[in-house]
């Protein structure tokens, strides 16, 4: 009697501790394949850090008017350029120009920009992307789309931004906003005359003409993003 009650207890413990590991294994596959996106839009299941064809996640975000924006704030988009930027990156600081003639081209077509810095200001290398500091960039230089402020630093790896600049070309489609391009703006950060490869025009002129993108990702050349961790 000794042995069969010793081993159905054995029994029990090897079934709740496979139950517990269980349970633990669904918790965490949940976490990794599960986010939400902060400050009031929250969409489960967000991969994190996207590729093409994937199915991008909207946000929420303070612009430098201090207004919220989010991609549903342009009812009217076929889609969007999403473009990680900031005040401090000598890149970035090259690219304003470019960015707002890009803004003026295709927002009449159906692609707005839509910036987005992901510095924190707090972290070596940060200083000057402060909110404040935001608004009297985008005021300095007129700017014409939303400069927006993650604040919390959750959207940049949502989408797998790792440099300022970097582009994300959304196309709104039935199933969501599909992953169309990612990368850099064109071949030449520092010398807009020296440009060959107008890498994001070319992107969103075959959107607009109905063609699959003929390079649909390049590398995004610039600084790198700035965190605490």
């Amino acid at each position: 009697m000794k042995i069969n009650l010793l081993g159905l207890a054995v029994v029990i413990i090897l079934w709740v501790s496979c139950g517990e590991t269980k349970n633990t294994e669904k918790q965490e596959e949940s976490q990794t394949n599960s986010a939400e996106v902060i400050d009031g839009t929250i969409e489960p299941e967000a991969k994190l850090g996207y590729a093409i064809g994937d199915i991008a996640v909207d946000f929420l975000l303070k612009n430098t008017n201090d207004e919220m924006v989010s991609l549903a704030s342009f009812p009217e988009a076929s889609g969007y350029i999403v473009i990680f930027t900031c005040n401090q990156c000598p890149y970035s600081v090259a690219y304003e120009d470019r960015i707002i003639d890009l803004d003026k081209k295709y927002k009449a077509l159906g692609y707005p920009v839509i910036a987005i810095n992901p510095n924190d200001p707090e972290a070596e290398g940060g200083e000057g992307d402060d909110f404040e500091s935001m608004k009297a960039r985008a005021q300095e230089k007129g700017f014409t789309f939303p400069y927006l402020f993650d604040a919390n630093q959750e959207i940049y790896p949502i989408y797998g931004a790792t440099k300022t600049p970097h582009v994300f070309v959304l196309q709104n489609s039935e199933k969501g906003r599909v992953v169309k391009y990612i990368g850099g703006i064109d071949d030449s950060a520092r010398e807009p005359e020296e440009v060959k490869e107008k890498y994001l025009e070319n992107a969103i002129n075959d959107l607009l003409a109905g063609k699959d993108i003929e390079m649909p990702e390049t590398k995004a050349l610039g600084c790198s993003i700035k965190t605490k961790d």
